[in-house]
Order: C-alpha cells, then sequence, then structure tokens
C-alpha cells in the first residue's frame, strides 16, 4: 500500500468515525427516524452526480428493497437511536464489531468455515464489547442496554447486508449498489417520517450535522472506500475497521468532551484485537525500499 493510499484509508476512517459525532449532534432534535432518513436522501442526491452514469439506468427493484433497508435503513436508524442514549465514543467502539458478525453470518451461510483463530477472535470481541457495556461510566439502565443492543444490532446489519451483496449482486457497479441502496432505503423510510416528526425544531448546527453526516460520512466515505477496494482490494481496505473507533473516539473527545474510561478503551483494544484473529488483518504502514528507483525517488512496497 503506497502513501497516497495509506493517506485515502487515514481520511476514510476520519470521515466514518465523524458519522458518530454528527449524530449525536443532530439526534436529540430530528430525532433517529428523520436523521437517518435525512441522512440516506441527501447522500442519494450527492452521489448521483459523481455515479449516475456508471449506475445502470434499471435495477431489480426487490434486490435493492432488500439492500437498502437491510444495509442502509435500519442499521443508520438502530445507530441514531443508539446515540439517544450512548455516547457517540461507546457507539463508535461497538460498531467495531461488524467484522465479527460477519465472520459468524459467513459461517452460517457456509461461506466461510469458523477456524480456531476466529473462534478465539469471536470470544475475545464478546469479551470486549462486555467490557465497554460493563465498565462504562454512564449509569447502566435499561435505557442504556436497549440502546448498545441497538448498536449491536447495526453491526448484525451491516454484516447481513454485506453477505446478501455477495449472494445476490455479483457483478454489479459500485456506483449502482451505492446510490440505489441509499436511494431506495431513503424513499422507503420517508411515510415514517410522517409518522416520527422532529421531536424538536430543528437548529442551524442541527443541519449542519445532518449535512456533514451525508456527504461527508456517507457520500465522500464510500467514494473513498470502493477506490480503495479497487486499488488494494477488499483485505487491505478492510483494516480501517481498525481506525474507525479511534477516529470516533478522538472527534466525541475532541469536539463533545466525552470522557473515555478506562473500561471503554480497555474494552475498545479487545474488540480490535478481536477483529484482527477474526480477519486475518492487520494495519498496513507504507515502508521505503533500501534502494532508489532510477529516477533518485523513493518506492514504496505493499505491507504484508
Amino acid at each position: 500500500m503506497s502513501l497516497r493510499q495509506t493517506r485515502m484509508l487515514f481520511a476514510l476512517a476520519a470521515v466514518w468515525g465523524a458519522s458518530f459525532l454528527f449524530i449525536r449532534v443532530a439526534v436529540d432534535d430530528l430525532g433517529p427516524v428523520v436523521l437517518a432518513d435525512g441522512r440516506l436522501l441527501v447522500a442519494a442526491a450527492a452521489l448521483a452526480p459523481f455515479v449516475a452514469f456508471s449506475a445502470r439506468r434499471t435495477v431489480p427493484l426487490r434486490r435493492y428493497l432488500v439492500l437498502g433497508v437491510l444495509a442502509a435503513a435500519m442499521p443508520f436508524t438502530l445507530i441514531a437511536l443508539a446515540e439517544t442514549r450512548l455516547d457517540a465514543s461507546l457507539a463508535a467502539i461497538l460498531n467495531a464489531s461488524t467484522p465479527l458478525f460477519a465472520a459468524i453470518v459467513a459461517a452460517a451461510v457456509g461461506d466461510e468455515s469458523l477456524t480456531r483463530r476466529r473462534i478465539a477472535g469471536l470470544l475475545l470481541g464478546m469479551a470486549g464489547v462486555a467490557l465497554v457495556v460493563g465498565l462504562a461510566h454512564v449509569q447502566a439502565d435499561l435505557a442504556f442496554f436497549g440502546a448498545a443492543a441497538c448498536s449491536l444490532a447495526a453491526a448484525l446489519c451491516y454484516a447481513l447486508g454485506t453477505t446478501y451483496v455477495k449472494h445476490a449482486a455479483t457483478g454489479e457497479s459500485p456506483g449502482t449498489l451505492t446510490l440505489y441502496q441509499q436511494l431506495v432505503g431513503g424513499l422507503v423510510m420517508l411515510p415514517l417520517v410522517f409518522a416520527f416528526p422532529p421531536p424538536h425544531t430543528p437548529e442551524g448546527g442541527d443541519l449542519l450535522a445532518l449535512a456533514g453526516l451525508a456527504i461527508g460520512s456517507t457520500s465522500l466515505a464510500y467514494l473513498l472506500f470502493f477506490r480503495l477496494v479497487a486499488e488494494v482490494g477488499p483485505t487491505s481496505t478492510l483494516t480501517v475497521t481498525f481506525l474507525v473507533p479511534v477516529f470516533g473516539v478522538l472527534w466525541a473527545t475532541i469536539f463533545l468532551g466525552e470522557h473515555v474510561g478506562l473500561g471503554t478503551v480497555a474494552g475498545g483494544a479487545l474488540i480490535l484485537a478481536s477483529v484482527g484473529l477474526v480477519t486475518g488483518t492487520r494495519l498496513p504502514w507504507p515502508r521505503r525500499f533500501a534502494r532508489q528507483s532510477p529516477a533518485g525517488a523513493a518506492t514504496f512496497s505493499r505491507s504484508r
């Protein structure tokens, strides 16, 4: 992975990690449903100019109904619902369990086997989640555990959606997948906006947070993600999982002043270690070759 690609990886982690900050800022006034639906529709509108020419003009509606609901509308709403009670930093760390659920789903449908290493990683990940939830600095009441369950359910939705794409959308272009997933998910949720309107009148900060969430943490993030997949492959791109919670905690600490306790740090470290065991990946860093190219410029090796 070159230095440019490593910078793209960090940029992707930064904008995805910021999504938890944006949600925490806007969810109290907009509500989970309006925030999630606004994120989907604004993201689709922002993506359209970039992918409209590469996206298919006609798509199988049933496929994108499943994908839009399972991989976009449901997890976006569940994360927003969770952050009505959870700190942004806690939500970011719990969401890092997505690859663990992906391993379980893949084993359940026969795509991959659960090796000893993966089983150890899953057990370590469960211990990390228990540590994050059990030693959180907030009052652990029923609403708190319900919010944590919503955050984990969102991670499960992402895992199910990824598996569904692999089986039902093979050969579909990234532009088509991204655009219609957001668009169909947003249209499906639109009637719910009238049933669950914003609890408070949105302020300017709420709308700015929604714009940042939709354009930066959704549209831009997907464009960076698919560019990395095309250049370095899905395995190397998957290492972004290690960085997203780090940036999620960082932004929440800097901009929201959230306190990050020892239990959160220790549990997050266990979850990230478990992701490494389950996926067999580690964070790539650019390494310079000792010898120079004929032009005298340093070259970069791909991390092993």
